[in-house]
């Protein structure tokens, strides 16, 4: 945070000191009492089993400068008090207050949608930076306390434009958060299934994920992927400006062709008529719209499109999403960070699209949060998998029996079951073979992770 006191906070907050002096100064904000950066405001949160206002004293021992409190009989003695009355709603608060007294005319853009948030996101940066300083989303702070505290971060000092990514999961999630932040540009990348099971339809999805534009000024920007059948039809009686990406021939940013080349994906694009080409550095299709996504921002912000594009061919991805690696002589490919139907199918596109001497092998775990439907979405996923050219499946948990069973169903491919990680890990570091392509692919509720490194250590051990 810049140029912010004690009693910017009591202010924004609407809160009463309780000790210490307006004129502290405060540079951070943290929520954890143990890690402190220097002149930090501690949030204290409670949770299921703490409650972390009993840590405001260590938080004053581990260099906070100030604290919030729903609480008057805290420890006062370390530094500033605020009482309030609700820390998230606090929290929140602040992140306005910050946005419209120190960010009021810093451009910030939002992403938001069901698959490939954090990817565009992370290509949104990519193709800024190479015209911008670039503030982006750390990690996945993007809801209700993320985007606060990322707000916090930027320093238009430093920076001269943000991405945020923007998620939910609950009705009434996005419009807070995006009343917090006011994003000047928004990027929708598409309507899935993901938390239908809190929503309902995919329609109650995409009406929770257009509140993304609340708080955005009139003459505002919004980037649809003009291949959903649901963002394509999108119809705004406010004045915000739509434009599309895809390959429909009503986009502005329109993809033209995408082919497979050494196992990297190469596409043709036009913008306004010309036609470019793009060499990725990240396996699958699915990551086009993705780059077409940043491009078109870019290129709304005045980037050098040639200049954009260097950034993202030079974009080699990053941990668990799509992640490549060698071990041994086998080909890794982590991409079970998180999983919905949509994503599932993407990554067994990738694995059919890949070449090798040795076998592909899916590795697919539960897809979660998919509500009453979820076999359904399951053995939907298993259809759309049985006429790939993959070679083995290993299928983990209680749902993802159901994408096995379509498979069975239609196909005589050789798969296995289990109920377990280590029970995979064990069949799996008895089983494969040099040259093998493994793909990965789960909720991260499901820990895929841990088989990885089995798998891994297994392999090295042996080496």
């Amino acid at each position: 945070m810049i140029r912010v006191t004690v009693g910017d906070i009591v202010q924004a907050v609407g809160g009463k000191l309780l000790s210490g002096s307006p004129e502290t100064v405060l540079e951070h904000i943290s929520i954890d009492s143990r890690k402190m950066e220097g002149n930090d405001l501690f949030v204290p949160f409670k949770g299921e089993h703490f409650d972390a206002h009993d840590f405001i004293g260590k938080a004053f021992a581990a260099g906070a400068a100030a604290s919030l409190s729903t609480r008057e009989d805290v420890n006062t003695s370390g530094g500033a008090v605020i009482l309030i009355q609700d820390t998230l709603t606090a929290l929140q608060a602040i992140g306005r207050w910050y946005r419209s007294e120190r960010l009021r005319d810093f451009p910030i853009v939002g992403v938001t949608g069901s698959v490939g948030k954090t990817s565009t996101r992370e290509m949104i940066q990519t193709t800024l930076s190479a015209g911008f300083s670039v503030f982006s989303t750390k990690g996945n702070f993007n809801g209700q306390i993320g985007v606060p505290l990322t707000l916090s971060q930027m320093d238009p000092g430093r920076d001269q434009i943000a991405v945020l990514e923007m998620g939910m999961s609950l009705p009434g999630e996005m419009e807070r958060i995006a009343r917090t932040a006011c994003v000047d540009c928004a990027v929708m990348t598409n309507i899935g299934v993901s938390h239908i099971e809190n929503l309902g339809s995919q329609a109650n999805i995409c009406a929770e994920k257009l509140h993304i534009i609340d708080g955005m000024k009139d003459g505002g920007l919004l980037i649809l992927n003009g291949d959903d059948p649901i963002l394509s039809q999108i119809r705004l009686d406010r004045d915000i400006r739509i434009e599309y990406y895809g390959t429909d021939e009503k986009c502005r940013y329109r993809i033209l062709d995408i082919r497979t080349v050494d196992n990297k994906t190469v596409f043709d694009f036009t913008i306004d008529g010309k036609i470019y080409t793009l060499h990725m550095n990240v396996p699958g299709a699915h990551h086009v719209r993705n780059a077409m996504a940043a491009l078109a921002v870019a290129v709304e912000y005045g980037v050098d499109i040639n200049a954009a594009i260097q950034r993202v061919e030079a974009f080699a991805g990053f941990s668990r999403r799509m992640e490549v690696t060698r071990c041994g002589d086998m080909t890794i490919i982590d991409d079970a960070y998180n999983a919905s139907p949509d994503s599932m199918r993407a990554a067994i596109s990738v694995l059919d699209t890949m070449e090798t001497r040795g076998r592909k092998i899916a590795v697919l775990a539960d897809m979660l949060e998919l509500g009453e439907k979820s076999p359904e979405y399951h053995f939907e996923t298993g259809l759309y998998a049985v006429d790939k050219r993959v070679d083995f499946y290993v299928f983990i948990g209680d749902l993802s029996w159901w994408i096995g069973r379509a498979i069975d169903q239609y196909t005589d491919l050789p798969n296995q079951y289990f109920r377990t990680n280590e029970e995979a890990a064990s069949w799996l570091i008895a089983n494969v073979k040099p040259e093998d392509i493994i793909l990965f692919k789960g909720s991260n509720g499901m820990h895929l992770n841990e088989v990885i490194a089995a798998l891994r250590g297994a392999v090295e051990n042996n080496q």
